[in-house]
């Protein structure tokens, strides 16, 4: 008899855990990320994002990336600098995007081990950084997604 309540506390535990090993991402809304350039670390800031998190899912819209960095000054760089962005969470995100806005130009700038260099020509670059949790099984399913804004000014 016991054998059998042991095997079925078995089957229960598993039952459990089973369904809700899945629960979405760590944290109520997407992960602090941060620029580094040289040794110095600069916050960016969370613009739209879509979380899910303990069986909950929240979806916020702000403005781009040139509206929500209005107020605040833009890290300033030097011409071809390395620029890294940091995200000190796991999992990483399985799909990264980078655009840079100058004069109403928007372009895709390609990440190398989350690394990039800043523009050789002076004046104020601003970068939305798109990440993306997905699925590794079901192609359009996503746990999470964050847009994050900065600025660059070369001088």
């Amino acid at each position: 008899m016991s054998k059998l309540l042991s095997v079925s506390i078995l089957f229960f535990f598993l039952i459990f855990t089973g369904c809700s090993a899945n629960n979405g991402m760590k944290g109520n809304k997407p992960p602090k990320t941060m620029v580094q350039v040289e040794n110095q670390t600069y916050d960016t800031i969370l613009g739209t994002y879509c979380w899910q998190s303990k069986r909950q899912g929240e979806c916020v819209d702000t403005a781009g990336p040139v509206e929500l960095l209005k107020e605040r000054k833009p890290i300033e760089v030097k011409p071809g600098e390395t620029v890294k962005i940091i995200m000190d969470y796991y999992p990483k995100p399985n799909e990264i995007h980078l655009s840079q806005i100058n004069n109403n130009n928007e372009i895709e700038i390609e990440l190398v081990k989350n690394q990039f260099s800043a523009p050789i020509n002076k004046g104020v670059y601003y970068y939305s950084y798109g990440v993306y949790w997905m699925d590794k099984k079901e192609e359009h399913l996503s746990y999470g997604d964050a847009f994050y804004a900065f600025a660059l000014e070369v001088k």
